[in-house]
This record gives C-alpha cells, sequence and structure tokens, in this order.
C-alpha cells in the first residue's frame, strides 16, 4: 500500500482558511452585515429588565439569527466601524445598522410586549427580513 504525505507550510493553510471563510460569508450573503446594538449605562434599570426578559432568548430568535446584538455603554459612543445618525441619549437605545450605518431605533425599553413588535416592524420596514413562516411570536 502506498501512502502519500503531503507537506503543508503555514502560508498554504492561512491562505485557505481565507479562501473558506471568504466563501462562507458568500454563500450564507449576510455575515452579519445587519446587526443591532443595544446601547446602555451601568445602573440603567430598564437596560437591566430588557437583559433579564429578553437577553436570555434573543440570540435564539429568528431576530436574533438576522441582526444578532451587541452591547455597547453610551460613554463610549458609536463602535469603530459603526456610524450612528445622532448621538444617543436614552438608555437602553437599540440602534439597527446595515453595513456599519444606522438604519433605524427604538428608544427606551417598552416592555417585552412591545419590545418584539417594533423590532419586527423596524426590521421589515428597513432589512430584508421575513419572520419564518408559521413561527410563534417572539415574546
Amino acid at each position: 500500500m502506498l501512502c502519500v504525505i503531503q507537506t503543508v507550510n503555514d502560508d498554504t493553510m492561512f491562505a485557505r482558511l481565507i479562501s473558506f471563510l471568504a466563501f462562507a460569508i458568500f454563500v450564507t450573503g449576510q455575515a452579519f452585515a445587519v446587526e443591532l446594538i443595544m446601547v446602555e449605562q451601568k445602573g440603567c434599570a430598564h437596560c437591566q429588565a430588557w437583559h433579564k426578559a429578553i437577553g436570555p432568548i434573543y440570540p435564539k430568535t429568528p431576530e436574533g439569527a438576522f441582526a444578532p446584538l451587541r452591547v455597547v455603554n453610551i460613554a463610549d459612543g458609536a463602535p469603530e466601524g459603526v456610524q450612528f445618525a445622532r448621538k444617543p441619549v436614552f438608555t437602553p437605545t437599540f440602534i439597527l445598522v446595515d453595513e456599519g450605518v444606522e438604519i433605524g431605533r427604538i428608544e427606551g425599553y417598552p416592555g417585552e410586549d412591545f419590545f418584539w413588535g417594533l423590532l419586527e416592524m423596524m426590521l421589515k420596514a428597513k432589512t430584508s427580513y421575513i419572520k419564518p413562516d408559521g413561527s410563534a411570536a417572539s415574546n
């Protein structure tokens, strides 16, 4: 039995990894181009309420899969590579960004029942989001 061993250097492996990642991004078509940024501050009771009621389930929802969450502190301003339409004043503020540019926002936390409805309306109005057929409400 003949055994062939191919030696691959680090540069070749790196190039293959980059090619694979580029292909994966191309195939998925999104690569987190749309994301939801939650602007909060320490001691914000409404932020804490959101984290308690919504935080654990958000990544498991269709909305969370479409627009992954990033949490930032209001004192830090917009994250690098992100452009807000205006400076957030209230916490929490949920800023929807596409390709690093703000396309919508929810100021404040109106409670679990209203949050899901507002988020879904914003996603449908500002992005290509379509809630999967037959899925139950996210609340």
